[in-house]
């Protein structure tokens, strides 16, 4: 069976406290935090050099947008799952989200269970492959 599977996960988020907060969220779970990056630069160089099955990604961000982000790691970077974060919740962002390749959003503030139901949800579709 493979609940004994862990997935691997990067966080990226520009605030630290945000950051801080998801990865405390994950940490009992079966859940492997890869790394933590507060840029879209940083992150592509931390997929460079770790696989990753998800990416949880902050809309705004300076520089690069979460969107833009994930447009880039959908692109390079095959198996990576994305769930978007924000506290912007408009339809628009949700749809470019979507659109960009992102798998779920998720509205700040958010819960444990809200961030490991949407993960799961992922994992089952992962699974399923």
């Amino acid at each position: 069976m493979e609940a004994e599977k862990s997935y691997r996960i990067l966080i990226v988020d520009d605030s630290d406290f945000s950051r801080n907060n998801i990865t405390e969220m994950l940490k009992d779970a079966r859940y492997n935090i890869i790394g933590e990056a507060s840029s879209a630069k940083e992150a592509m160089n931390i997929l460079k050099d770790r696989k990753a099955n998800i990416a949880i990604i902050d809309v705004v961000m300076p520089g690069i947008s979460g969107i833009e982000l994930t447009e880039r790691i959908t692109e390079s970077f095959k198996g990576i799952h994305v769930i978007m974060i924000s506290s912007l919740a408009q339809e628009n962002i949700i749809i470019d989200s979507i659109g960009a390749g992102a798998s779920d959003f998720i509205q700040k503030p958010f819960n444990k269970d809200t961030l490991i139901n949407s993960i799961e949800k992922i994992i089952e579709g992962i699974s399923e492959e």
